[in-house]
């Protein structure tokens, strides 16, 4: 068990491409439990293992509210199979972009399909906030943020911002 930094932009590898997991071992479920560990501190609703440096294509997720039971959720090389046609814009927010939200619109619905720490093959369709959030997670997994789906004007904004802090902390 054991909490790890989570990092923030600028930080390069916010914007790599993750690589597979080839076998659910006992350094995967430790990685997972680290990762809700991390999660649940912060305190946010999902987590990737590159916003803790970690290269493997592996997400966590909790969307139970303060006073309900968690429901933990973790899936290893998770793929979108299918997105709904209807859209949704909620307000998003990123443990690696830390006290700023925005709307974004994705798709309402999704089918994800991916390992869980058993090894077993899950297939889940999911919608509403779950679907986002599964969205937002799995963007991470390549590279991507969810600013990237702002307008050029506010994402830059947001990142010179950071860069701005980043600059000021490194002295």
């Amino acid at each position: 068990m054991a909490i790890r930094p989570i990092l923030v932009i600028p930080d390069a590898r916010l914007r790599a491409v993750t690589d597979p997991i080839d076998t659910v071992d006992d350094s995967i479920k430790e990685l997972a439990k680290d990762m809700l560990d991390t999660m649940y501190d912060a305190p946010g609703i999902g987590l990737a293992a590159p916003q803790i440096g970690v290269m493997k294509r592996i997400v966590v997720m909790d969307l139970a509210g303060e006073d309900e039971t968690p429901t933990p959720l973790v899936m290893i090389n998770p793929e979108i199979t299918h997105f709904g046609e209807q859209m949704q814009v909620t307000e998003e927010g990123c443990l690696s972009i830390p006290e700023l939200y925005y709307e974004v619109e994705r798709p309402n619905e999704v089918t994800v399909t991916y390992t869980d720490l058993e090894g077993k093959e899950v297939t889940l369709d999911a919608e509403g906030k779950l679907a986002v959030c599964i969205q937002h997670e799995l963007d991470h997994l390549d590279g991507v943020l969810y600013i990237d789906y702002l307008s050029r004007l506010k994402r830059d904004r947001v990142i010179k911002k950071f860069e701005k802090a980043a600059k000021r902390a490194a002295g």
